[in-house]
């Protein structure tokens, strides 16, 4: 829903219940009186609801494009800013020669950014039930590439030697990768141990 009507007894109650069904703040609204209240005579006769239009002044592909600019600009970081979204998530790429400090080691600086940003959108728009990805120069599909090899170099060595072997700590989406990856895999199962940040997948024989 981009737009919505809505009545109330009085101006504040219809904007809110404009904004409630929108699930976006008050800051990012803009509202549009098409009635005024009237309480009619002697508050019972004629009277008459208060009655608003009200739509969000960035939707939130708008809204992430430019926290991200403004982000990149603070940090005084050269990037393009790409957002797309479908039925499933919202998704924001990062361009740039000099965007690598975005990423971090092992992408943590990137798991974080995109807990952040996933954090910001909800707050402006509650109702907004997509995922929210962030990647930096395609970051994330070179280093799923890396994880299936790497989980599958080890499933091979633990059916080799048959012993139990534990991988870096990971965070939890990279974790559910090296568990897809090898949930057909002959031989071995997969769990994990520790606790965050320093959980861990384990890869155990059968």
């Amino acid at each position: 829903m981009n737009e919505c009507e809505a009545t109330g007894r009085t101006l504040e109650e219809a904007v809110e219940k404009a904004l409630t069904s929108l699930g976006i703040k008050k800051d990012n609204a803009i509202v549009e009186v098409k009635e005024e209240p009237n309480q009619g005579i002697f508050g019972i006769l004629g009277g008459r609801n208060a009655r608003v239009h009200v739509r969000p002044v960035k939707t939130p592909v708008e809204f992430v494009e430019t926290y991200l600019e403004e982000l990149l600009r603070y940090m005084k970081i050269e990037g393009r800013v790409i957002v797309t979204e479908d039925e499933e998530k919202l998704k924001a790429e990062i361009y740039g020669s000099d965007v690598g400090a975005l990423i971090g080691r092992r992408g943590r600086t990137l798991s974080d950014l995109q807990y952040l940003l996933g954090v910001i959108v909800r707050r402006q728009y509650s109702e907004l039930k997509k995922m929210i990805v962030l990647d930096v120069e395609n970051y994330r599909s070179r280093r799923e590439k890396t994880l299936i090899q790497l989980a599958k170099n080890v499933a091979r060595k633990v059916v080799e030697e048959g012993c139990e072997k534990a991988l870096e700590p990971m965070t939890p989406q990279e974790r559910r990768i090296i568990h897809l990856a090898l949930q057909n895999y002959p031989g071995i199962y997969t769990g994990s141990t520790g606790e965050e940040p320093y959980r861990k997948v384990i890869i155990v024989p059968r």
